[in-house]
C-alpha cells in the first residue's frame, strides 16, 4: 500500500510500455528537429519537471499510434491506467495566400527543391515564411493547440511532453511533416514547385531565344511519299533544324537516389546513393560532354578510366 492510504487512495502501478511503443533515440539531430523541440519549449513554458518526465516516457516507449495529417497530430501514451491516455496536438493552418507567397518564394531558387527531394529542410526556410508574415515554427501558445485525456490540469502534462519528442524524432526523418502540419502535404508542396519551376524555366528559355536575336530555324518539309533509293534512304529530305542546348549543374547530386533510400534487400555497408551518385554524375557529365560535341575530352575521359580500372584490376590480383 502507499502513502496515501490514511486518505482512503491507493495508487496504482505503471502499466508496461507496449510492445508497439516507440522508443525515442535522439530528438533534434537535424537543425529543424532541434528548432521545432525549442520552439515547443518556449511556446509551451512548461516546467522542467514536466519535461523532463515526458522525455522519460518517450524513451521508455510509452508513446504509440503516432499518427500526423491534416494539420493535426494524434497520439496515445501508456500510463498508470488501464486505457492509454488520448493526446492532440495542432498547429495553426496557413492560408492558401500565404502558401501562394511561401511557394513563390521556395522556387525562386532551385536549391530548395534540391535539399527537399534530398531529405534536408533548407536552413534559411523561415526566412521564406517570415517574408510571407508568418512562420513555420510555433512562435506562440495561440498557434499551438494541445489536448490530453489525462487529469492533470498541467499544460503539458508529461504525456503531451512526451508526444512532442516522439514527434521531433519523426520530423529529423522527414521534414515533410512540417509542412503538413501547416497544411500541405508533400506532394502539393513538390507538385506546386515543379510546376512554378517549370513555368520559369519556360519564361527563361524564352528570353533567351529573345535576346539570340531570332536565331533561323528551317522549317523542315512536310513528308511526301515517294520512290526512295538504297543511297537516299537514310538522308533528310531537308536540312535538320538547328539544335541548342543548355545545361545547369544541379545544386545536390544524387539527390534523387537519396530520396528513394535503400531496398529491403540491400545489405551493403554504405548506402545506394554513395555507392551510385560518382556513377550517375559521371555519367551526366559525359551525357554532356557528347551533346556540346567535346569527343576529344569523352575519349580522353575514357581512357583515363579505363587505364584506372586496369591499374585496380591489377592491383587486386
Amino acid at each position: 500500500m502507499s502513502r496515501w492510504d490514511d486518505w482512503g487512495w491507493t495508487s496504482t502501478p505503471k502499466r508496461p510500455p507496449p510492445e508497439h511503443g516507440i522508443k525515442l533515440k535522439k530528438a533534434g539531430a537535424t537543425w529543424w528537429g532541434q528548432a521545432w523541440l525549442e520552439a515547443l519549449e518556449h511556446v509551451l513554458e512548461g516546467d522542467s519537471g514536466r519535461l523532463a518526465r515526458g522525455r522519460t516516457y518517450a524513451r521508455a516507449g510509452r508513446t504509440h499510434d503516432l499518427v500526423v495529417g491534416g494539420g493535426k497530430v494524434t497520439a496515445k501514451v501508456t500510463g498508470s491506467r488501464p486505457r492509454p491516455y488520448v493526446i492532440s496536438l495542432k498547429l495553426g493552418q496557413f492560408g492558401e495566400k500565404v502558401w501562394e507567397k511561401v511557394l513563390a518564394g521556395m522556387a525562386r531558387q532551385a536549391r530548395y527543391s534540391a535539399e527537399l527531394l534530398a531529405g534536408r529542410m533548407p536552413q534559411d526556410i523561415d526566412a521564406v515564411f517570415r517574408a510571407a508574415g508568418v512562420s513555420l515554427f510555433p512562435r506562440s501558445r495561440e498557434d499551438l493547440t494541445t489536448s490530453c485525456s489525462c487529469p492533470d490540469w498541467g499544460d503539458p502534462c508529461k504525456h503531451v511532453a512526451a508526444t512532442h519528442y516522439v514527434l521531433g524524432e519523426a520530423l529529423d526523418g522527414d521534414p515533410f511533416l512540417l509542412f503538413e502540419l501547416r497544411g500541405k502535404t508533400k506532394e502539393q508542396v513538390l507538385g506546386a514547385l515543379r510546376a512554378a519551376r517549370g513555368g520559369e524555366a519556360r519564361r527563361s528559355a524564352t528570353r533567351r531565344e529573345e535576346t539570340r536575336g531570332a536565331l533561323a530555324r528551317p522549317e523542315v518539309a512536310g513528308v511526301k511519299p515517294g520512290k526512295l533509293t538504297e543511297a537516299s534512304y537514310d538522308q533528310p529530305r531537308a536540312p535538320l533544324p538547328v539544335l541548342s542546348f543548355s545545361f545547369d549543374a544541379p545544386v545536390v547530386h544524387g539527390a534523387v537516389l537519396r530520396q528513394l533510400g535503400a531496398p529491403g534487400s540491400w545489405g551493403g555497408r554504405d548506402s545506394p546513393g554513395e555507392v551510385l551518385a560518382p556513377h550517375v554524375r559521371a555519367a551526366a557529365e559525359m551525357a554532356r560532354r557528347i551533346a556540346l560535341q567535346e569527343p576529344g575530352e569523352v575519349a580522353e575521359d575514357a581512357g583515363v578510366e579505363r587505364t584506372r580500372r586496369r591499374s585496380r584490376t591489377r592491383g587486386g590480383r
